[in-house]
C-alpha cells in the first residue's frame, strides 16, 4: 500500500490501534521520511498506560524517537474534550521537533462517520467536507477502507490494541461505527463520498467569494448592517458563517445561524445576540459588532 507523501520531518500520531499501527509501518518503510512517533494518552481508561508502552515499543523496533503525554482527562471527558488535548500536543510536537507536518491515520470509514455524525448534529453543507488534510494536518489514508488497513495489519504480522472505549454506546460516533455504517452497501458508501468532494469543491468557492464580498481582515469585527439587509437570506447565511468562523473560529449550527441572520436583519438597535459561549453579536442601526461575552 503506497502513501504519496513528499520526503521530510513529519510528526506521526500513533495511538496503539491498528489503523495508526499500520500508518507507522508504511511509513517507516520509507528512508526519505524522517519521522518522530508522538503518542497522547488520554488518561480516559485505567488500562491506557499499556497502549502508551505498545507505542513505546514500536518506535523503538523502528529505531524512532517516541515522545508522549499524559492528558489526566479522566473517564466522563466528552470526544471534544479528549480531540482538543490531542492536537495541542500534536501541534506542541511538532513545534518543538521543527517538523513540516502531523501525519494522522484517519482513513475512509473515518471520513464517512464524520459525515454521517455531522449530519446528525445539522452542522449543514460544512459537514459534510470537514475531514481533509491541510499543510499542516496530513490524512495520507482518506482513500482507505479500513478494511484494507486490517488486511495490511494482518498480512505484516503487526501487533496493534484494541481502544475499549470503542464500543462505548455513550459515544454518537460509535453508535454510528456499528450500527449504521455497516448497513451502507458499497455503492451507498461511494455516494457519501463524492457528495462529500463535491461539497468541498463548492466550499471553497463560496469562501472565496464570500472573502471577496466580506474584504476580510484580522481586526474586521464588524459588517455593513445595511449591505447585509440587502443581502439574500440564503447569501447572509454564508456571509454570517464565514465572518464568524474567521473571527471565532467557530462551526455553527445552521439553526444557530438561521437564528443569528434573523436577528441581524430585524432585531433592535442596541440588542444583543449570544453566538456561543465566548462571544456575542451587537446589532446596532448601521452595524453588526462581534464582541467577547464578559465572564
Amino acid at each position: 500500500m503506497e502513501i504519496g507523501l513528499p520526503g521530510g520531518h513529519y510528526v506521526v500520531a500513533v495511538s496503539g490501534g491498528v489503523d495508526s499501527v499500520a500508518l507507522l509501518d508504511m511509513l517507516a518503510a520509507r528512508p526519505e521520511l524522517k519521522l518522530t512517533v508522538a503518542h497522547f494518552d488520554h488518561g480516559i481508561r485505567s488500562d491506557s498506560v499499556a497502549d502508551r508502552e505498545h507505542v513505546r515499543a514500536l518506535a523503538a523496533g523502528y529505531g524512532l524517537p517516541f515522545v508522549y503525554c499524559e492528558g489526566h482527562l479522566g473517564a466522563e471527558a466528552s470526544e471534544a474534550t479528549a480531540r482538543a488535548a490531542r492536537y495541542k500536543f500534536l501541534r506542541s510536537t511538532r513545534q518543538h521537533r521543527g517538523a513540516a507536518g502531523i501525519i494522522t491515520a484517519h482513513h475512509q470509514d473515518d471520513v464517512l462517520e464524520t459525515i454521517i455524525l455531522n449530519l446528525l448534529r445539522g452542522t449543514g453543507r460544512k459537514g459534510l467536507s470537514s475531514l481533509r488534510s491541510s499543510d499542516i494536518l496530513l490524512r495520507p489514508l482518506l482513500a482507505v477502507p479500513k478494511k484494507d488497513l486490517l488486511r495490511y495489519a494482518s498480512e505484516q504480522g503487526l501487533v496493534w490494541r484494541e481502544d475499549s472505549t470503542n464500543a462505548n454506546p455513550r459515544y454518537l460516533r460509535n453508535y454510528i461505527r456499528h450500527c449504521i455504517l455497516p448497513r451502507f452497501a458499497d455503492a451507498d458508501r461511494e455516494a457519501l463520498l463524492s457528495l462529500s468532494q463535491d461539497t468541498a469543491t463548492l466550499n471553497e468557492l463560496i469562501t472565496r467569494e464570500v472573502g471577496n464580498y466580506l474584504h476580510l481582515q484580522p481586526a474586521a469585527q464588524t459588517l455593513d448592517r445595511h449591505q447585509f439587509v440587502m443581502l439574500p437570506h440564503g447569501v447572509a447565511r454564508e456571509v454570517l458563517a464565514e465572518w464568524l468562523r474567521v473571527h471565532t473560529g467557530t462551526e455553527l449550527s445552521r439553526r444557530l445561524l438561521e437564528r443569528l441572520v434573523q436577528a441581524a436583519k430585524t432585531g433592535r438597535s442596541g440588542s444583543k445576540v449570544d453566538v456561543d459561549g465566548n462571544y456575542w453579536l451587537r446589532i446596532d442601526r448601521t452595524q453588526l459588532a462581534l464582541g467577547p461575552r464578559e465572564r
